[in-house]
């Protein structure tokens, strides 16, 4: 099941490839680029298309990496809450159970 699925991923990447050479072939027309106080030079509408999308697609995997590391890190404190309660219920039943035996 690996090989296929870095098989699929291979032409998935090479498909955007292809997809993102073409566009900047068709898209060469200059473009200028305010930011706020910053001007950018001109660049082909294309660099700046796939530069956006680029960035949007490292910014999401970043937020989702933070996202990711802060729910792991919930979980592995609720499992060590859980297994105090474990070790808590465990000797309050040997306490329990210690007198009876007597």
């Amino acid at each position: 099941m690996k090989p296929l699925r870095k098989l699929l991923t291979v032409l998935i990447v090479l498909a955007m490839l292809v997809i993102s050479v073409l566009f900047t072939l068709q898209n060469k027309v200059q473009v200028p680029l305010d930011i706020l106080v910053y001007s950018f030079e001109p660049q082909s509408l294309a660099v700046w298309i796939l530069l956006a999308f680029v960035l949007g697609g490292l910014l999401g995997m970043l937020i989702s990496s933070l996202i990711l590391l802060r729910t792991r890190a919930s979980l592995r404190s609720t499992r060590r809450q859980l297994e105090k309660s474990g070790a808590e219920t465990n000797k309050l039943r040997g306490e329990v159970s210690s007198p009876l035996v007597s």
